[in-house]
């Protein structure tokens, strides 16, 4: 189903989905939903994401004005509506930290009690990160460059998950990379 052709409730579904309609609307958002098998099909499909932010750490960095910016006109757009751009300068931009060498970290989040970071991570051509064994769930999205992880090359948009006890032995990049990365703070490394 092309963008075009969704149902003009999808709007209202998606909001429902991420817990964001206020108290007077849910009850006509459900009818709806209960309704529409494209408007289930929606829900259905927001909803693993929705239950993936519940493990977000709740102090999250927002995305930088720049960003925010770029994408409220892409919106905009796209909808044919006017953008909504952010506010001047509301909140910090976390500094770029250099852990080792041709690897700089920059902390988005932090979850001190369940031991869970948030960060980007940028490792300059031929930097590698040392082998380690994960202690939680450990999930990066490569958001530009290649990432070899062991045999696995990934590419812009490829995700990676590895569960608590898993190894890798080699983490490295021929060309650089920049990646978020959600971790445990109790990371082992050999």
């Amino acid at each position: 189903m092309s963008i075009g052709d969704r149902c003009e409730q999808s709007e209202a579904t998606c909001a429902y989905a991420a817990q964001a309609l206020a108290a007077s609307e849910v009850a006509a958002a459900e009818a709806h939903i209960a309704s529409c098998p494209d408007c289930q099909r929606e829900l259905a499909s927001l909803r693993p994401v929705v239950d993936r932010f519940i493990s977000w750490p709740t102090d999250m960095l927002r995305p930088t004005r720049s960003l925010q910016a770029r994408l409220a006109l892409r919106i905009a757009e796209e909808s044919g509506k006017q953008p909504v751009l952010p506010p001047a300068g509301q909140w910090p931009e976390p500094d770029w930290e250099q852990v080792a060498p041709g690897i700089e970290c920059k902390l988005l989040a932090s979850d001190a009690e369940r031991h869970r970071v948030s960060m980007l991570v940028r490792l300059a051509p031929g930097a590698s990160y040392p082998a380690h064994t994960h202690a939680g769930v450990e999930e990066l999205h490569l958001l530009d460059g290649e990432l070899w992880i062991d045999e696995r090359k990934l590419f812009p948009g490829d995700y990676n998950c590895s569960e608590p006890g898993t190894s890798d032995e080699r983490v490295w990049s021929e060309t650089g990379c920049t990646c978020l990365l959600t971790t445990s703070t109790k990371d082992v490394l050999r």
